[in-house]
């Protein structure tokens, strides 16, 4: 497969493309004037200060295509991105709410049995939100709780240069029907075993092993990796031969899926490997597929050959960078101090 073409695929994709209105709604809100706000726009959750703790807020909606094509694991899926959102910053995932919107019931009780069996898999409470009962239209959001010792938070905009670029993802899973980007990985696994692969980023997070890191959300696994290196101003290359993939799958469907389980990291090379041990732990698979450097461009390679797919002196996919925003109102740069 040319690499040209695995380039392409990611530039164009949705789950990049539909993110770059993101900065604009950001610049709507500034946090810059609340001091208990200590991580915000570019993270996969919002940091608020709580004594010794932060406690991390995250929200997602679920795109209208998947409440149509399959409102089951619109509901299910509606729970692990927030799940997985927590975890991603070191965090326990507490509770939830939710806002369903319907118009069918049928739809709607198959959207509430996927919430059901997720919260069961995950632990993690629904403790309240609100119904529009007559809506026009179906749709499902869901906001989430969660903590995390302010000594252990991992942010997206920490990436150090000469790090190591870690892949984890559970190659254990399957594409559902009507879902092409989407690795489902836990449905069919116990509870105890997708429990431990959460909290594997909680053990990760306080052991200081990254200095930076991710879930593999709707931009796919290169993609995420984007976003980790605009917040942090940074960029890197990677391997493409080096990322696990499964027997059997599409190589670019492979890196735009939503992973199940699936993470980036950018970490000390010494780290490297506890990293991967810890998942391989938990049943999932892991390889250093590239390094951080500091050109703020993402090189893929393959064969030899070198391509850049993301050059963030003008490129955008969210345009969030904490690090630059942090540097424009104060004068001091974010160090990877996460005290």
């Amino acid at each position: 497969m040319p690499l040209e073409a695995i380039v392409e695929a990611i530039r164009t994709f949705p789950g990049v493309t539909r993110k770059k209105a993101v900065h604009e709604i950001v610049e709507s809100f500034s946090t810059s004037g609340f001091p208990q706000v200590a991580a915000s726009e570019g993270e996969d959750a919002a940091a608020v200060d709580f004594g010794d703790n932060y406690i991390l807020f995250a929200a997602d909606g679920i795109m209208e295509s998947l409440v149509e094509a399959d409102p089951f694991y619109a509901g299910y899926f509606s729970v692990l991105v927030n799940v997985n959102d927590i975890a991603a910053m070191g965090g326990k995932p507490m509770a939830m709410v939710d806002v369903i919107s319907l118009s069918k019931s049928r739809i709607c009780n198959q959207i509430l049995k996927g919430m059901a069996m997720a919260v069961k898999k995950f632990n993690v409470p629904i403790v309240g939100g609100h119904t529009h009962p007559d809506s026009k239209y179906n749709a499902i959001d869901v906001a989430i709780i969660g903590t995390v010792p302010k000594t252990d938070i991992i942010l997206s905009c920490r990436a150090r240069d000469n790090d190591d670029i870690v892949f984890v993802m559970d190659l254990d899973g399957f594409f559902p029907e009507n879902l092409k980007y989407a690795w489902e990985t836990t449905t069919r696994k116990s509870d105890f075993l997708v429990q431990k692969q959460i909290e594997t980023m909680s053990v990760i997070a306080s052991r200081h092993l990254a200095n930076s890191a991710k879930d593999m959300s709707n931009p796919g696994s290169i993609g995420t990796l984007g976003m980790m290196l605009e917040s942090s101003m940074k960029g890197g290359t990677v391997d493409i031969n080096k990322i696990p993939t499964p027997e059997g799958v599409d190589l670019i469907q492979w890196i735009l899926a939503y992973q199940g389980c699936g993470f980036v990291f950018s970490c000390p090379p010494e780290n490297s490997s506890e990293i991967i041990s810890l998942f391989e732990a938990a049943g999932c698979s892991g390889a250093v597929v590239g390094k951080i450097d500091n050109t703020k461009k993402l090189k893929l390679v393959m064969d030899g050959e070198s391509m850049v797919v993301f050059d963030f002196d003008k490129d955008i996919i969210t345009g969030c960078s904490p690090r630059k925003e942090r540097r424009q109102a104060t004068g001091v740069d974010i160090t990877s101090d996460p005290s």
